[in-house]
């Protein structure tokens, strides 16, 4: 198969849906006789910041001279952004190669293997193929039944934890904590974020039962001024220090200096088009309660027009309405999805909680994002489908949804 042959066969397996256990992920990974020996994981689940987290982690350890890979969902703009080794994504013509292969191996399972853990089996042939040793893996959904659960890691993180995924992990943040608190093994060093008591609760008596040594940082990064903005990001970073130092691979600190200082991360209060575009990947509570923070933090009093799309089970009726201290208009949009909320649900849910903002929407984004250099800031968020929308509009390349 050509690359875009073999992705549209993967983006096909979504048929079957989203399948929580590790007994199919296993036997994908028995068969292929992966992880390789060579390599050590760190495992990395929560609901906010695991991405960063694991950018900083990995940022780091490479500028420390280690051969690392990354590991990481969604995608904004390719799917290959998803699979990194040393900082470079996978090659095409190697998704193809190895796409192929693992098509002719599952032909005849039953059940047959999920998009996540053929993703997942995907990544980790490469990352063996490569030589990386220093592996950082970031949960897909949950933790306790997710895919990268598989693994053994050295070291376990957790990131804040809050409401999201409901329908699959819970409808309290205790149950949802229970979930994320499966990825603590045995032995392992536990990693936390500051979390919600009923969180930390969870995460403390899971971690007695499993003889897991665990902390919980108490302090924000303080170094010098991070490449990504708000004051959430020193957290995630001074978790991702507290993580390696855990697992004993922190590099001395020129190294520590210059991978956090080289970070990226797109989609995190990313500015574009000369700072006239704001894009964040905020689509619940929590996250929008930092992207405020940060908003103001860095305009003051200064209104966004805000751009704005959501897809199903986001909790956008209750994040939505948390913008309106820092907004002075709104369009909606429709995100290039089939779980999108429509455009027009959307203004509906606005003009329904914020009576009297200016609110409209628009046929297609790339008309939302139109700029004639008049009027407010604007400012994209709702969905981190969208960002990636946007992000491929804004630098002209081609567009791999990751919501097919």
């Amino acid at each position: 198969m050509e690359y875009g042959e073999a992705l549209g066969w993967l983006y096909s397996v979504q048929q079957f849906g989203i399948k929580p256990g590790l007994e199919n992920t296993r036997k994908l990974l028995k068969a292929l006789q992966l992880p390789g020996t060579r390599q050590r994981f760190l495992h990395v689940a929560g609901t906010n910041g695991k991405g960063s987290t694991c950018a900083f982690m990995e940022s780091v350890l490479r500028a420390g001279g280690e051969r690392t890979a990354l590991f990481t969902s969604p995608h904004l703009i390719q799917f290959r952004e998803r699979i990194q080794v040393g900082g470079v994504m996978m090659p095409e013509e190697e998704i193809a190669r190895s796409l192929s292969a693992l098509r002719d191996l599952v032909s005849g399972w039953q059940p047959h293997p999920t998009f996540f853990e053929l993703t997942l089996a995907l990544a980790l042939d490469w990352f063996d193929r490569t030589g990386a040793e220093l592996v950082v893996l970031e949960t897909g959904m949950g933790g306790r039944l997710d895919s990268t659960n598989a693994v053994k890691p050295v070291v376990s993180v957790i990131t804040p934890i809050d409401l999201d995924h409901q329908q699959w992990l819970g409808d309290t943040i205790a149950k949802i904590a229970a979930e994320k608190a499966g990825i603590i093994k045995p032995g392992i060093p536990v990693v936390c974020a500051p979390q919600h008591p009923d969180a930390e609760a969870v995460l403390h008596a899971a971690a007695t039962t499993a003889g897991a040594p665990i902390q919980f940082i108490t302090a924000p990064w303080s170094g010098a001024a991070l490449p990504l903005a708000g004051a959430h990001q020193q957290w995630n970073a001074a978790l991702a220090l507290a993580a390696l130092e855990a697992a004993n691979i922190l590099p001395k600190p020129p190294a520590i200096a210059a991978g956090l200082a080289d970070t990226v991360w797109p989609a995190r209060f990313q500015r574009l088009q000369g700072g006239r575009l704001i894009i964040d990947g905020a689509h619940n509570p929590h996250s929008m309660a930092r992207l405020i923070a940060t908003w103001q933090q860095v305009f003051g009093q200064e209104k966004a027009h805000l751009i704005f799309g959501a897809v199903a089970g986001k909790e956008h009726a209750a994040s939505l309405p948390l913008l309106a201290p820092i907004v002075s208009e709104v369009t909606f949009v429709t995100v290039n999805s089939p779980r999108a909320v429509p455009a027009e649900e959307l203004q509906k849910t606005w003009n329904s909680a914020v009576p009297g903002l200016p609110s409209r929407t628009a046929p297609h984004l790339a008309e939302a994002l139109q700029d004639h250099g008049k009027g407010p800031r604007r400012l994209l968020c709702g969905s981190l489908y969208l960002c990636g929308e946007a992000l491929s509009l804004a630098e002209g390349g081609s567009f791999e949804s990751s919501a097919q």
